[in-house]
């Protein structure tokens, strides 16, 4: 197994939170027909909050892992370093999490102006949940089209329960 693969379940941690909760973010907005740059705002907003908390949760985690390894007497020499755990959790989640905003991102550069943006995220997400799933299956060891399926799945009702919230509250609201 190479070094880099020793990380591969936060990689697959960090993608699955980021491109879930952005694009939750993404679908309750659009779900209440706010545009382009509410979008932008909320959903850098998520990257940047959320990832930092994820990243420091696994951080502390493997810290405290390691911590009380080292309490007991075990060996840690050659244990996954919290820090690169942490990095790992951060990076993947901002990288994938820009998934769903990229098309907003890119109308609001270049003045678009699309009514397709939510469709043009949506399938660039699942798109990216099909990757996960796929990496999913490697961290744990099941069948692709499980890993791949449970992954959608979870993306699906995460984004579908965000837009019915958007949406209904915006008629509530407005």
């Amino acid at each position: 197994m190479t070094r880099l693969n020793n990380y591969l379940g936060e990689f697959v941690y960090g993608a699955i939170d980021g491109s879930v909760t952005t694009f939750a973010v993404v679908a309750g907005a659009a779900g209440a027909h706010l545009g382009a740059p509410v979008v932008v705002i909320l959903g850098f907003a998520n990257l940047l909050a959320d990832g930092l908390s994820m990243s420091i949760g696994s951080y502390l985690s493997a810290k405290s892992e390691s911590d009380m390894m080292k309490r007991q007497g075990i060996d840690t020499g050659h244990a996954r370093s919290p820090r690169i755990r942490g990095l790992i959790t951060f990076l993947s989640f901002v990288s994938v999490g820009f998934i769903p905003l990229f098309i907003y991102v890119f109308d609001l550069m270049f003045g678009l102006r699309s009514d397709n943006n939510f469709l043009t995220a949506s399938i660039l997400t699942l798109m990216a949940f099909l990757v996960i799933g796929y990496f999913r299956s490697r961290v744990t060891h099941s069948g692709k089209i499980k890993a791949i399926a449970e992954t959608l799945m979870l993306g699906v009702a995460a984004a579908a329960a965000a837009f019915f919230v958007g949406n209904v509250l915006e008629k509530i609201i407005t």
